[in-house]
């Protein structure tokens, strides 16, 4: 008979103490540690059976030249953006969790996913231990949802969910939420570190040993990280984040791992009334309400995993009223905005002491790549000088302390989604500037940050 004990364990990292403490001594968190019931592990050789090493697993080490490195073809969701962030298709097997902020759409995608997955794969499984069925019912109303091979469950007990999926045998499987999962195995309360962590791990061998892809939809914590300990994301092979402000009406879900494809890969949607739909041509969602000529209005050309996207970085510089100047920047790391305007006052002369100064990149994207320098740079600048940038300009590169402008990685796709935009001219670092360049739009090699502000506010 297994044996329980009582360890206070932290809710942010999961920490582990005999003792209540008043602060984590591993992550610093204050009032964290909560009482929880845990049981002992049984001895060796008395495991639990599904803990056992998952079929086809090997028993002994394979030599790495006779590994089969065959791939199961990947499972297209009938979303194209969606596909897009998980590398090119779902995996057979794979176990995805998604996080986000109340209400930003995590439910209504997967249910999405979930009936076109339905349609064309088998029978997927969508449990919910926040809503009822006929709340889902209504919800998939509301989104045109009729047909299919999808089955809703509410329940949050984890013992009758493997039961359930034992019996129907789904190709896929959508739990909302993780955090209200609990096991009878254990006495603490659903969300709970060893009720998450429990769960995932179930989950997780479900996944692998019988091929049914798995979706998890995560809480996040008020700083918009993942609510649970950290080795939840560790457990699964894909994690996904939805971005964007509920009150507009675009999303980006990013993800920031991935077994089967690239990091920080990007997929934009648009919420409507029938759901999220996918945004082919994002460039054109993020530019569509820009105001040419206007002083302080930069495009620039970014690169969002493997795609390349034009978005609005906008800067205001006004006299500041107080003794401390006010620096303030949204979609643009703080930091680096103040290291920029370091080196526009250094290298540039722009006096920029006694003025506020605000940035923001248009839309609610968050922009975190070093490229966007020159366009953060020229955007205050020409707020700064109140004369505006040529309208049909695009601008990308690296701006480094002593005012040179560093080199990109993959110029030419950023050159040939402003060209595929309407746009005439690029200004770019001068190690970047491609020979095969698309015809029709000029390029302007520049080594400086001066060079390519002159080069910029002299031709607007």
């Amino acid at each position: 008979m297994s044996k329980v004990r009582t360890v206070f364990v932290c809710q942010a990292c999961g920490f582990e103490s005999s003792k209540w403490l008043g602060r984590c001594p591993d992550c610093g968190e204050w009032n964290s540690l909560v009482e929880e019931r845990q049981e002992v592990a049984p001895p060796p050789g008395r495991g639990r059976p599904d803990q056992m090493a998952l079929p086809g697993a090997a028993s002994r080490p394979t030599e790495f030249d006779l590994v089969d490195p065959g791939e199961e073809p990947r499972v297209a969701s009938g979303i194209g953006e969606f596909d897009r962030v998980l590398g090119g298709g779902i995996v057979p097997g794979s176990l995805v969790l998604i996080g986000g902020e109340p209400g930003i759409g995590k439910s209504t995608l997967l249910l999405q996913v979930a009936h076109l997955l339905g349609r064309t794969h088998g029978s997927v499984l969508y449990v919910s231990g926040e809503e009822s069925e006929r709340q889902i019912r209504m919800r998939g109303e509301r989104l045109g949802i009729s047909g299919g091979g999808l089955f809703l469950m509410a329940e949050t007990s984890l013992e009758r969910i493997l039961e359930e999926v034992d019996n129907l045998k789904p190709a896929a499987l959508v739990i909302d939420s993780v955090q209200t999962i609990f096991s009878s195995r254990f006495p603490s309360a659903p969300g709970s570190i060893s009720q998450v962590r429990e769960v995932a791990t179930q989950l997780l061998f479900v996944a692998k040993r019988r091929g049914i892809t798995s979706f998890l939809i995560g809480h996040v914590t008020k700083d918009g990280s993942l609510a649970g300990p950290k080795s939840l994301e560790h457990i699964v092979d894909t994690v996904l984040y939805f971005e964007g402000e509920k009150r507009q009406h675009h999303r980006v879900v990013r993800a920031v791992k991935n077994r089967f494809g690239a990091v920080s890969e990007l997929g934009v949607f648009e919420m409507t009334g029938a759901g999220l739909k996918p945004v082919p041509n994002p460039s054109a969602l993020f530019l569509a309400e820009r105001k040419e000529g206007a002083p302080g209005s930069a495009v620039v050309a970014t690169i969002e995993g493997s795609r390349p996207m034009l978005v609005e970085v906008q800067a205001l510089v006004s006299p500041t009223s107080f003794g401390t100047p006010r620096r303030m920047s949204l979609g643009i790391d703080p930091n680096r905005t103040s290291l920029l305007l370091a080196v526009l006052e250094k290298r540039v002369g722009l006096e920029l002491l006694g003025d506020d100064v605000f940035v923001s990149v248009a839309g609610g994207l968050d922009v975190d790549e070093p490229a966007a320098d020159l366009g953060v740079a020229a955007a205050i600048a020409s707020s700064f000088r109140g004369r505006p940038l040529a309208p049909h300009t695009v601008i990308f590169g690296e701006v480094g302390l002593g005012g040179e402008v560093r080199g990109a990685g993959q110029a030419l796709l950023r050159v040939r989604e402003a060209a595929q935009m309407g746009f005439t001219r690029c200004v770019l670092p001068a190690r970047n500037v491609p020979a095969d360049a698309d015809p029709g739009i000029g390029l302007s090699g520049v080594s400086t940050l001066e060079e390519a502000l002159d080069t910029l506010l002299h031709d607007a």
